[in-house]
């Protein structure tokens, strides 16, 4: 089952490093990991997706908090939370796409954020499943790039990961 942790963390030089070697030295996979700092300078806030069982997931939770630099933790799985991934996909464009391509972005409440004559720069935001969805609308070969942020996550409610 896929987990969202967020952690709030030390806002410390090798903090990052070492929630990552503690995935590393156990042999766990993180799928995505995103940091930025928080209201408060001295703190940040970490939000890793990695995917096991309620076992897997309790030693890691157990790990992460007793390393130094976590000041708290919750995994987002266990409560009602509202998530989202962030998605630039630059897509290949000629006279004949262009509109298809822009009925595509409306359809799912994207962006063009940048044009040239070849291509288009769209950002999205939603659910992973939505921005799966609209790779999937377009050709292979009209792909350029795409660029994913991963999912981060909130709590829904008064619950939430605060001191």
């Amino acid at each position: 089952m896929r987990h969202i942790i967020s952690i709030l963390i030390e806002n410390e030089a090798g903090a990052l490093s070492r929630v990552a070697g503690l995935f590393s030295a156990r042999g766990y996979n993180i799928e995505s990991l995103t940091v930025a700092p928080t209201e408060d300078a001295s703190l940040s806030r970490m939000t890793l997706v990695t995917r096991g069982n309620d076992e897997i997931i309790e030693q890691i939770t157990k790990q992460l908090n007793k390393l130094v630099d976590v000041v708290k933790l919750i995994d987002l799985a266990d409560a009602p939370h509202i998530e989202r991934e962030l998605m630039l996909v630059k897509i290949k464009t000629n006279a004949e796409t262009r509109e298809e391509v822009k009925r595509m972005v409306d359809i799912f409440r994207g962006k063009i954020i940048d044009v040239t004559p070849a291509s288009y720069v769209v950002e999205m935001t939603g659910q992973p499943s939505k921005l799966d969805a609209f790779i999937h609308g377009f050709e292979e070969d009209s792909i350029i790039e795409v660029v994913r942020s991963g999912p981060t996550g909130i709590s829904r409610g008064e619950k939430g990961l605060h001191l």
